[in-house]
């Protein structure tokens, strides 16, 4: 069997802190036979050192573009523009599959190198959970936020931090509000009431059952809410351009957590762009005023805590990653992430130019 080699890829975006796989787990992929290369980045949460230590190779940051072909690329946020022509299988977050901006670009600079993207997103066990996700992170951070925003007391531009010193921030900020959670029962809902919890806030609840038939001036009454919904088909929206504009709106304060800016799916579609850490507040409305907080890699702001939870449930996963015929016979994970690709490359009309059965043994 030939040995499985992972390339774990720099992260080009500047406020990215986080990493897939931690050195305590990179070193169990090590003593499980595989090779893992591993590219220096100052800006990783855990020092190539670290990585060095536990028996990974250590090569230059983006070096990945000349990895070997056989070499999975392992990474978390988007690729760099370049190159034109993705050659490798690739391991991200890709963002590809709802209709996002610039979605059809990238599975056609895969279509064209003949590489393959392998979704994180869609990770999936066989009843659909996702088996790696940074969920709870989110939600718990895009609430946290929004109560020290609300409160008067987040400073900018943000910066990583820690679990006990973003605590300690709730713990001390002051205010009497009332909170709603959308999606309260997901990871990312779970996450966001623990934060309120530490701010001393009791939110409203909302899941499922909820959400069917949506209370919409219910939702108008609360000051602060946190979105954690994710769909995978369209729905009506949880709030309009015409709910902003009602002057007896008590909301103030918006997190959006699932950020699906830019997709026909997005149940917010109240704003076109993200904020960001330097400017991680829009006021969407002045009168009454409400302010947006939209940020699309929120666990990198507590990048430790989110990596070593992330690896851990990567890991299993990526021990069983197998050589790539294997899925055509027995599906999996991964399989699945590779179908995925797949079906989303056909329905846009993408021709990959090679049959299924040669990209698996790709």
């Amino acid at each position: 069997m030939t040995q499985l080699h992972l390339w774990l890829r720099h992260e080009s975006r500047t406020t990215e802190r986080r990493t897939p796989v931690v050195p305590s787990d990179a070193r169990r992929l090590v003593e499980s036979g595989m090779r893992l290369t591993v590219e220096d980045s100052p800006q990783r949460i855990f020092p190539t050192e670290a990585y060095e230590a536990v028996g990974c190779r250590i090569a230059e940051a983006g070096s990945w573009v000349s990895a070997p072909p056989d070499a999975v690329i392992v990474g978390l946020k988007e690729l760099p523009d370049e190159p034109a022509e993705l050659v490798h299988r690739h391991v991200f977050f890709g963002h590809a599959y709802k209709r996002q901006p610039g979605a059809e670009a990238l599975l056609r600079r895969f279509a064209a190198g003949g590489g393959a993207l392998l979704d994180l997103e869609y990770l999936v066990d066989d009843d659909g959970r996702r088996l790696a996700a940074f969920g709870y992170w989110a939600g718990y951070l895009g609430a946290a936020l929004a109560v020290l925003h609300h409160r008067g007391g987040l400073g900018t531009p943000l910066r990583p931090t820690s679990k006990e010193e973003l605590e300690a921030e709730l713990r001390s900020s002051e205010g009497e509000l009332t909170a709603l959670v959308i999606g309260a029962l997901g990871r990312s809902g779970r996450g966001a009431r623990v934060a309120l919890g530490e701010a001393g806030i009791e939110p409203t609840c909302w899941d499922l059952a909820e959400t069917r038939e949506l209370d919409r001036p219910a939702l108008l009454e609360h000051e602060l809410m946190v979105n954690t919904v994710l769909t995978t088909r369209p729905i009506p929206p949880f709030l309009t351009d015409k709910d902003l504009d009602e002057p007896g709106r008590r909301l103030r304060t918006l997190a959006d957590v699932t950020v699906d800016v830019g997709s026909p799916l997005n149940v917010l579609p109240v704003y076109d762009t993200t904020t960001d850490w330097v400017h991680p507040v829009r006021r969407l409305r002045e009168a009454p005023p409400l302010d947006l907080i939209a940020i699309d890699n929120l666990p990198s702001l507590l990048p430790r805590e989110a990596s070593t939870d992330f690896s851990a449930a990567l890991l299993p996963p990526l021990l069983a990653f197998g050589p790539a015929e294997s899925w055509a016979r027995s599906g999996g994970p991964w399989g699945r992430c590779l179908d995925r690709f797949h079906e989303t490359c056909r329905e846009l009309g993408i021709e990959l130019g090679i049959d299924d059965t040669e990209v698996r043994n790709v």
